[in-house]
């Protein structure tokens, strides 16, 4: 499946307040269901889309960046924790460690991540629609329908389904 991120950011501005609805209405669900709908789906939306293909959300967004990623990060670059914090990072106003800048300064042009082996946590696990509990995190979800094509597809699907 091909992603074309300006058709991207206009489908999802249309969809936005019913995909918000129907997500905040999936918190009073069965917990398991909603999680095995949505790992069904993850898998089958995965099967059709390349993240290579898009990287949308290493050029718009930053993760967090928790001490034990720090320290992995700065091992592979072969730089000090300081160093690296110093570098790349800056604390937000939630208090956390986050990029500098966007795009990723480890994205490359081809969309491969050149930290790819000590990604952070939070990369390692985006777009978070194969975790349990599923039902906790649907305001995150509905945040990653505006950044992740494949997070929107997945919740088009699932509306289909309803």
């Amino acid at each position: 499946m091909s992603i074309d991120l300006e058709k991207f950011g206009e489908l999802t501005k249309g969809r936005s307040v019913a995909n918000k609805k129907f997500l905040q209405g999936l918190k009073t669900k069965n917990a398991r269901k909603v999680d095995d709908a949505f790992h069904a789906v993850h898998d089958e939306v995965f099967a059709e889309m390349d993240c290579l293909e898009c990287a949308n959300c290493c050029k718009t967004t930053s993760p967090i960046f928790y001490q034990t990623d720090i320290e992995r990060v700065a091992r592979f670059l072969k730089l000090k924790p300081g160093a690296f914090v110093e570098q790349y990072l800056r604390v937000d106003d939630d208090g956390d460690h986050v990029l500098k800048s966007a795009p990723c300064p480890f994205l490359g042009s081809d969309n491969y991540c050149s930290i790819y082996e000590a990604r952070p946590k939070a990369c390692r696990e985006y777009p978070h629609t194969d975790r349990k509990k599923m039902v906790q995190i649907m305001d995150l979800t509905y945040k990653n329908t505006l950044v992740c094509p494949a997070v929107l597809e997945m919740v088009e699907r699932l509306k289909a389904e309803k």
